[in-house]
């Protein structure tokens, strides 16, 4: 019996797309790229298309030039599934409010909660902020108010608010029955054990 041999992929490691998005986010044009690694503005726009695939040195020198890890281009998307029955409970300080981490626990980037908030349900006497640069509330259901230091604004389901996480303010549930609010914070407040 011979030895099998295992044979490659059909599928081609696709890796212009992060070298790309690696350049786009330095601000680096195809043309400065270019030069810093002695290639052509057409060669690194083939590759950035996967319609080339440079040789090792190659992709080397280019993902030096980008302070890129090489590693970094092969790695599989991070994905991670939270189901809200699964979703830790979280205590933001509200009253009347259940509240959900629904993004993973790690995840540095953004936070999302869902609370739900019986009627009458609110943030507390006193105005507070978030450890975040950006808040986003998103009613799914019933209505909300939320509290700032010079104004109050009104929301109801399918409403969204962006402000500043760093500005004081609260929230009440105003309406008579329980609503369902999402939060993303951007970064997240906080991560690990909550």
């Amino acid at each position: 019996m011979r030895p099998v041999h295992p044979t490659p992929s059909e599928d081609r490691v696709r890796v212009g797309a992060r070298l790309r998005a690696s350049r786009q986010a330095q601000r680096l044009t195809i043309e400065q790229l270019a030069s810093a690694t002695n290639l052509t503005k057409g060669f690194i726009s083939r590759v950035e298309r996967d319609e080339t695939s440079p040789s090792v040195a190659t992709l080397v020198t280019i993902c030096q030039v980008l302070s890129l890890p090489i590693g970094s281009l092969f790695e599989g998307a991070e994905t991670e599934v939270v189901t809200l029955a699964d979703a830790p409970l979280i205590n933001m300080g509200g009253r009347g409010a259940v509240e959900r981490m629904i993004t993973p626990r790690g995840q540095s980037h953004v936070q999302v909660l869902r609370s739900t908030l019986q009627p009458g349900a609110d943030g507390g006497d006193e105005l507070y902020t978030i450890n975040c640069d950006v808040e986003v509330v998103h009613v799914i259901n019933g209505k909300v108010d939320v509290r700032f230091s010079d104004k109050t604004v009104s929301l109801s389901a399918g409403d969204t608010l962006t402000f500043s996480g760093h500005e004081l303010h609260s929230w009440r549930n105003t309406g008579p029955s329980i609503a369902e609010i999402l939060w993303t914070l951007v970064p997240a407040a906080w991560s690990g054990t909550v």
